[in-house]
């Protein structure tokens, strides 16, 4: 039974495109983890009433029920081609918030998560527990609408929520499948990241995506995609995003040692994607060997001794199987034809 090999090799195709019509076979990645645009969010208007003209004229008649029912109907074909391209059993991760606007003087929120939910939901596709995360704010006032004053404020918005739908039933793997055991997680990992709520996502990890182009797109924070990628994938897996935005999901796979489809509208988040891997190499190097560190401190911590001992990095571990996990980094990263090839080695503690 061999392990994850000590280097190996992932490829990163990347791709001007439109998310309602995937260049992918079916059943073609393992694993898709997007954020897509949030309708009535204001900065995704013009986008939505490029693909549908009524959009902007139910926006400019002030009729925000119309408005919401017709960007969610833009965005089905999405959902048709991500149920299609998904393997047997294979999982999806949709990172979405809830909106809250005003239109035609009404003030409401318009529930994005529970109409996406409905969308995948008739795909066929079972949905599982989520994550809400907590998004990060600098803002000086816990509130909206009229202050102190009861009864007309407003609850403030401070999460999104993470889907997660499933495919059918769960992949089948041979047993002591080296790709699926190299990719196991730590117990405390394990506890922390299949919880129901995130908060401090931003942490070290996010220091992947640091230089990231946030005025002209809503990526989210890469510690996010990282987590699920080690959750819902296994080393060999593809994953994509068909919402692709400035391509923090490849880092995360970059980073993650898994392979990765984009597909971005906007030529321009292409083009400007090879400034973000300058250092992705020392970046995920230093993500990795935190993983190793915190599970160390766990330890120290723990007062039940481990049940197990880690067969290459010399530490005890909870679990049996967790004795032939490997964490990996990303090495460098070359330019191929249509995409991105990245090199990876297992990491060792410091």
């Amino acid at each position: 039974m061999e392990s994850v090999p000590e280097s190996f090799a992932t490829t990163h195709a990347v791709g001007v495109g439109d998310a309602r019509s995937l260049p992918l076979p079916d059943d073609s990645v393992e694993l898709v983890v997007t954020s897509p645009p949030y309708p009535m969010i204001e900065q995704w208007d013009d986008l939505f009433a490029d693909l549908d003209p009524d959009v902007a004229a139910a926006l400019d008649a002030g009729d925000g029920d119309d408005a919401f029912d017709l960007m969610h109907e833009a965005l089905a074909p999405a959902w048709d081609e991500l149920s299609r391209v998904l393997v047997d059993g294979g999982v999806a991760c949709v990172n979405v918030g809830d909106a809250t606007r005003s239109i035609g003087g009404r003030f409401r929120l318009y529930p994005n998560h529970a109409r996406m939910s409905e969308a995948l939901r008739d795909r066929g596709l079972d949905q599982l527990p989520g994550v809400l995360w907590r998004k990060p704010t600098n803002a000086p006032t816990k509130f909206m609408g009229s202050g102190t004053l009861p009864p007309n404020a407003y609850v403030t918005l401070e999460h999104e929520h993470v889907m997660v739908f499933r495919n059918g039933d769960g992949r089948r793997f041979d047993p002591g499948d080296p790709d699926r055991y190299g990719a196991a997680y730590f117990w405390e990992e394990r506890n922390r990241w299949f919880s129901e709520a995130w908060e401090g996502i931003r942490g070290e990890g996010q220091r992947l995506g640091d230089n990231a182009p946030r005025d002209r797109a809503a990526a989210f924070p890469v510690e996010l995609p990282y987590r699920l990628l080690n959750m819902y994938s296994v080393y060999g897996d593809t994953v994509l995003d068909p919402f692709w935005g400035t391509g923090t999901t490849t880092l995360a796979a970059m980073a993650a040692g898994r392979n990765s489809v984009g597909v971005e509208r906007d030529p321009g988040f292409v083009a400007d994607f090879e400034d973000r891997l300058a250092d992705l190499p020392e970046r995920s190097r230093d993500r990795a060997r935190g993983r190793l560190r915190d599970h160390r401190a766990f330890l120290a911590d723990r007062d039940e001794p481990p049940g197990y001992d880690h067969e290459r990095y010399g530490f005890g571990v909870v679990t049996k199987r967790e004795r032939r996990l490997r964490v990996v980094a990303a090495d460098d990263v070359d330019r191929i034809t249509g995409g991105y090839r990245a090199h990876h080695s297992v990491v060792d503690p410091e």
